[in-house]
């Protein structure tokens, strides 16, 4: 016949592991989501000197983090042109995340950003520029 188990078993209930591990809501996991491609975003503005947007960015991080964000410390040296490619697209997942969320003041800024960094793509250069 069969013998009965005499040693604990090595494996758990479902609901045992759960007591102890901390999980995060939805909600929490998209704000920090959000606020890390925001922090980018503000890196790269922060590069580009457009301090009046890098301001507004700076204002929705702290929102989302609770605390003002680190402002970018060091110049990468990168072309405007692929820096303005790089923050077009943070912008572009700041918004689906913000919109995912139904966060209306961070998506109207990302979308904005959107808007400015390909205008910003689309002008002329200047005779000479490289």
């Amino acid at each position: 016949m069969y013998e009965p188990i005499r040693t604990k078993s090595v494996h758990r209930m479902a609901g045992d592991a759960q007591d102890r591990i901390p999980h995060r809501s939805r909600e929490e996991e998209l704000d920090i989501q959000l606020a890390g491609h925001l922090a980018a975003l503000l890196a790269v503005t922060d590069e580009l000197g457009d301090d009046a947007a890098a301001e507004r960015i700076a204002q929705q991080v702290a929102r989302l983090r609770g605390a003002p964000p680190a402002r970018h410390a060091g110049l990468t040296g990168a072309e405007p042109a692929d820096l303005h490619r790089r923050a077009h697209t943070l912008a572009g997942r700041a918004l689906v995340v913000a919109a995912s969320r139904a966060d209306t003041a961070a998506a109207i800024l990302a979308a904005e950003r959107m808007d400015a960094h390909s205008a910003a793509l689309e002008r002329p250069r200047p005779v000479g520029a490289l």
